[in-house]
């Protein structure tokens, strides 16, 4: 499968009254399929801009963006949904993992949104975490879990549905240098060892110092390109894991409401009065849910 990122004259603009504000300005760019490439630049420079863009969450204002084939650019609502969930894993700084859920639980929400069987997303859950070396972790709760810990915890869940494009922003950024440089090491073995295309937004030196290849935002536009090392290689055990995840996550693609309602409302917590304002925007996300299906 070639999952090779081609970017030509994109541009994102946003209009804040009479003014148009520029994100991103002509951004020419090839991402090679298996290669791992850091985003870096100032604050505003358009990283996370082009972030969303790769994952399907935006669309651009002009030119082209494809990805595996697919035209993002001049993709419908349901497309780039299908992208995000069959193809993308996304790893953010904050981990964004449910407090109320074990460690086993949340890496388990996407194969949930998928419709797989309780037993099965149990038993896939366990084994990613075991990948990511918390095989002893399962069962505790996110505030149990040191921050390193956390962040593996997020790795496994972008990893669950068997991704081809893993899309990061300041994974390390909420952790000490010791752990930050544990969960890079991580990132890049996942990547040299199964091809997995990795893109990582960060300001440190540091982690841009893993990637094979550096691109330099500055004011919305690609300022310089540093190579670090070759492209990592696709492994044809990637290729085939990839395509058997995305036949079975296409095969059972209906949002199962009971789980996801039983997920949601345990993560309420026992403060019923307190939470029936979050409760009634945690049904209004799952029907939200349901309907993008």
């Amino acid at each position: 499968m070639d999952n090779t990122i081609s970017i030509s004259n994109l541009e994102r603009h946003f209009q804040r009254g009479e003014m148009d504000v520029w994100a991103l300005r002509g951004i020419n760019l090839t991402i090679a399929s298996g290669e791992f490439v850091a985003l870096v630049g100032p604050s505003g420079s358009g990283k996370s801009t082009l972030l969303n863009l790769l994952g399907g969450l935006d669309r651009p204002s002009s030119g082209e963006l494809w990805v595996a084939g697919l035209p993002l650019h001049d993709a419908d609502g349901k497309a780039r949904t299908a992208h995000r969930r069959h193809r993308v894993g996304f790893i953010f700084q904050s981990f964004n993992l449910l407090p109320r859920l074990t460690a086993v639980e949340n890496v388990a929400i996407p194969l949930t949104l998928a419709g797989v069987s309780p037993a099965e997303r149990t038993a896939r859950a366990a084994a990613m975490l075991q990948k990511v070396g918390l095989g002893q972790r399962l069962d505790h709760y996110p505030a149990e879990l040191s921050g390193g810990e956390q962040q593996r915890t997020a790795v496994a869940r972008a990893l669950i549905h068997g991704p081809s494009l893993i899309l990061a922003d300041e994974p390390t950024g909420n952790l000490d240098s010791t752990t930050g440089a544990e969960v890079m090491a991580l990132l890049q073995a996942l990547n040299k060892e199964q091809g997995i295309t990795l893109v990582v937004v960060t300001h440190d030196a540091d982690v841009a110092a893993y990637a094979d290849r550096v691109v330099h935002l500055k004011d919305g536009q690609v300022a310089e390109l540093t190579v670090n090392n070759p492209p990592s290689p696709v492994t044809e055990e990637h290729v085939s894991a990839t395509g058997n995840a995305l036949s079975a996550n296409k095969a059972q693609s209906r949002l199962s409401l009971a789980d996801t309602v039983r997920s949601a409302f345990r993560n309420l917590g026992r403060r019923p009065v307190r939470n029936v304002l979050t409760a009634a925007g945690v049904l209004i996300g799952i029907i939200t849910l349901v309907a993008m299906v």
